[in-house]
């Protein structure tokens, strides 16, 4: 049985995305590499962690250009990882709101899916040329922070491309209604304050704890 499950999250009055919860890289490894990997995935935690510190201060444009670039890398892998996961799956789980219709939620993931495979197969064109213009940066001492930029830009819309395409191509749903997932339209109407006591609440009953962070970085109003 295929254990993919993305939720289908409404994050405004009509509108909606599509959310997998992240999992520790190379929880299904063993021995060496799966130590090696979760080494790995600790420090880029950290980065994190430090990129997102406000109270950190960096003064220098180095330090903040590197923070940046870590921030956007960061949302950027929250918001396309259900493509990526999709790129695998056989039979997933879409998990939708228990206002909608089964119909319904699978018309709304259908024109996403639709739209995120038009989107990144534009911005995978787009970021590719960047990425062999940026080579001429290499004369440039020190690590060409533009070109690892460009370079994951590059296979993150790869992987998110590829996962649309199969997920509307080659990919036998599942689907589950979730009357908890309902109640997220009408808190994306409040201000986050307002809204984060009870969007903690519905993570911690639907075991999803990144999705209060994905949450407020996607639905209106975000003060």
């Amino acid at each position: 049985m295929d254990n993919t499950v993305i939720y289908l999250l409404p994050i405004g009055s009509d509108r909606f995305a599509l959310y997998a919860e992240a999992h520790d890289d190379g929880a299904d490894a063993s021995g060496f590499w799966r130590a090696q990997t979760r080494r790995l995935y600790g420090r880029w935690r950290d980065a994190v962690r430090e990129a997102r510190n406000e109270q950190k201060g960096d003064a220098t444009w180095l330090g903040r250009a590197r923070d940046w670039t870590v921030r956007r890398t960061a949302d950027a892998m929250a918001e396309q990882r259900a493509l990526w996961t999709l790129r695998r799956a056989v039979a997933p789980l879409l998990v939708y709101p228990a206002d909608l219709s089964e119909a319904q939620a699978a018309g709304v993931r259908d024109r996403l899916l639709a739209r995120a495979r038009a989107h990144h197969a534009r911005w995978l064109v787009v970021d590719a040329l960047t990425l062999a213009a940026s080579g001429v940066l290499v004369i440039v001492p020190g690590p060409n922070v533009i070109a690892y930029y460009f370079a994951f830009r590059v296979a993150g819309h790869f992987l998110s491309w590829r996962g649309a395409r199969r997920a509307l191509q080659a990919t036998a749903w599942r689907l589950r209604d979730e009357p908890a997932l309902a109640e997220l339209r009408r808190l994306a109407a409040l201000p986050r304050d307002a809204r984060a006591p009870r969007l903690d609440a519905i993570a911690a009953a639907l075991k999803l704890p990144r999705l209060a962070d994905f949450f407020d970085r996607t639905a209106a109003p975000a003060r």
